[in-house]
């Protein structure tokens, strides 16, 4: 079950529910009993190795500033 973070707009404090991902943005209570939450935007950071050899960096032309469209 996938884990959202929230934060009091009453007393600041910051907290955590666990909760189907169809009920992520319904009401949270905190746990000081106020009802005044936003919940917070996650990042998710994805760590791995790459199977294939890097692409090569594209040379001359093209492109914003080698392609002669910036003025």
């Amino acid at each position: 079950m996938p884990r959202y973070e929230y934060r009091c707009r009453s007393c600041g404090t910051s907290f955590e529910l666990n909760r189907p991902m169809a009920e992520s943005s319904a009401p949270a209570t905190c746990p000081d009993g106020h009802d005044d939450t936003v919940k917070l935007l996650s990042a998710v950071a994805v760590g791995g190795t790459a199977k294939s050899s890097p692409s090569p960096a594209p040379s001359g032309g093209g492109g914003c500033c080698g392609g002669g469209c910036c003025g």
